[in-house]
Order: structure tokens, then sequence, then C-alpha cells
């Protein structure tokens, strides 16, 4: 399947109680991490691997900036699938909440440069819908988290 054809699984972000503790357990499986800089250091994290798929470690916090429907406090998971145009981020979405699928976050234009929408599969887990980014459509990003 093509990214102009359908979803392409590229990401799988964890929900993290603790970053550093998180971020250590990876590094130690062979994952190289960034480190940002303070503030965000203690909520976002990513690490990629040579076959594109994308591990990214984010507070319970951040995960409500990008997600409004995260439940607060909680860690967990979230599945992400790149999508290859803005539009088909709002038909898959829309698609899958028409089909009685529960939409977590409706799609709109992330701060990243990205359409981004989340459901929920039959089992409860989030499953992230992402355009590709567009550096015309970045903005600057809210404030960290406290």
């Amino acid at each position: 399947m093509t990214d102009e054809t359908g979803p392409v699984l590229n990401q799988i972000n964890l929900v993290a109680r603790d970053m550093d503790a998180s971020a250590a357990f990876y590094r130690r499986l062979g994952l190289t991490f960034g480190d940002p800089p303070a503030p965000w250091d203690r909520h976002h994290r990513r690490a990629g691997t040579p076959e594109g798929l994308e591990l990214e470690l984010d507070s319970a916090e951040f995960a409500a900036v990008w997600n409004e429907g995260w439940p607060a406090g909680n860690g967990g998971v979230v599945i992400g699938f790149r999508l290859g145009t803005r539009a088909l981020v709002d038909e898959t979405y829309w698609d899958l909440t028409e089909a009685g699928y529960a939409g977590q976050q409706p799609p709109y234009d992330a701060f990243w440069g990205a359409r981004y929408a989340v459901v929920k599969d039959p089992d409860g887990n989030s499953v992230g819908l992402m355009s590709p980014m567009d550096p015309a459509m970045r903005a600057a990003p809210p404030p960290a988290p406290a």
C-alpha cells in the first residue's frame, strides 16, 4: 500500500509516566533518543529506526496538548499511521467515526505542520492519523506543559 492509497504504520507514541526511566529502558534496547532542551526534555523524546518506524515518548501533559481526548495523567500508547495527504486524514477520520469507531481528536492543523487526528480502535487503543508535514503549515509550539 502506498501513501496515496492508504495508511502506512510509521509511528508509535508511548505516553510515559516517567520520561527519564522510559528513555533509559528503550536506550538499553538500542534506540537512540535526541535530548530536547528544557523544559521539553520532560515531555518529549524521539527515536527512529533504520526501517523508518519512529518511537516517540510523550508525557501525559503533552499528550493532552496534541490529543484533546487523552485521559488526564494516564500512560498508554498511540499507534501512528501516515497518510499521503491532508485530505486523507480528514476522510479516514470521518470514515472510521461514521462506521462507529470513537473519535478522540478530530482532524486539525497541528503546530508541527501536519494534519492530525486520533480515533480509538475497538479495544480503546488510540490510533493517530497524520499527513506529511508541510513547513508552510508550521506554527509556534504551545508553551511546554507545567
